[in-house]
């Protein structure tokens, strides 16, 4: 009975049911954070202030209230609250190295940062579609996105992400952690959290895939299927011009749905199977997954979209 009394031991010193996390900003740049944190604010800035830009023009003009534009303060409202929910302890590092964080307060961070990145996903399939209603079948656009179509689409966004969300982080309260557990962001991130653990995950893996399966494995193929739909569609219009004009409609869509799905499957990949890569790596393409569609989205779509820019410039220029 001793030995096995002394293994218990050893066990419940290593390990930890409650523990703490420390999360980890650019490796090796310490001694620089102050410095580091200005291009971090800047970016921030720019996400904040133009996500809220584009939210705060489509609730208040009235031309804007058509069905494109509904989805466009979706993706933005994600976008808000992707770069919320981690700018905390991003900061948090960058400023006073306030590293520390418990599982507790790691689970609702994912909550946000997870739920909001599936919203987000869910929002550029509901615009992809909304793009094959607006050019393959034009004269039902009005007809087959309502607003209360649109309003049960939302619904149906915030309704799985709850439904995938809440069992994959409630799956993770039994499980052991190795006492000091050193992520690799500055931030919580289910894939690295997993990592850590001493005991079995089998469990958490296999729910964790079933959300991919639903959620990425779900809408890439639906965003191809739409535009697969939409050239052949536009491939039959004899004019090139009117060929041109059709695409360009296009244009900042494929721009969000690019600059959202690489950074994010990079980062999987990297997870994955880049367990040997430099820290630095890690640190960095975890960073441009969660800062690229945020500060990108507003810019593309207030320079490639006529009525966004004429709104945004009219409220500038009104300051």
């Amino acid at each position: 009975m001793l030995p096995i009394q002394n293994n218990m031991e050893i066990l419940s010193n290593l390990t930890s049911k409650f523990p703490a996390f420390f999360l980890t900003s650019i490796p090796g740049l310490e001694s620089v954070h102050a410095w580091i944190s200005i291009p971090f604010c800047c970016l921030y800035t720019v996400a904040l202030s133009g996500n809220s830009m584009i939210l705060f023009v489509i609730i208040t003009q009235q031309s804007l209230h058509e069905p494109m534009y509904y989805f466009l303060s979706m993706l933005s409202a994600a976008d808000l609250g992707l770069t919320l929910s981690t700018m905390s302890t991003t900061l948090g590092i960058l400023w006073f190295d306030a590293r520390e964080i418990s599982l507790d307060t790691c689970i609702v961070q994912m909550f946000f940062l997870h739920g909001f990145t599936f919203m987000e996903s869910g929002v550029l399939v509901s615009m992809a579609f909304d793009r094959y209603v607006a050019i393959c079948d034009p004269l039902r656009y009005t007809t087959s996105l309502t607003n209360s179509r649109i309003i049960q689409m939302g619904l149906l966004m915030i309704i799985r992400t709850v439904v995938l969300i809440v069992p994959l982080l409630l799956l993770l309260k039994p499980l052991y952690f190795c006492k000091m557990n050193t992520l690799s962001h500055s931030y919580c991130y289910h894939p690295d959290v997993i990592k850590l653990a001493c005991s079995d995950t089998r469990a958490n893996s296999i729910w964790g895939l079933i959300n991919l399966i639903l959620t990425t494995g779900v809408d890439t193929p639906c965003i191809i299927l739409s535009y697969i739909l939409i050239v052949c569609s536009v491939l039959h219009i004899a004019s090139p011009e009117e060929r041109h004009k059709v695409f360009s409609t296009c244009v900042s869509h494929i721009g969000a749905v690019t600059i959202f799905y690489v950074p994010m499957m990079s980062l999987s990949l990297v997870h994955r199977y880049g367990r040997t890569a430099p820290k630095v790596v890690h640190s960095m393409m975890a960073n441009i997954y969660l800062h690229l569609p945020a500060v990108l989205n507003p810019i593309i779509y207030s320079v490639k979209t006529k009525q966004i820019r004429k709104a945004v410039c009219s409220l500038l220029l009104t300051k």
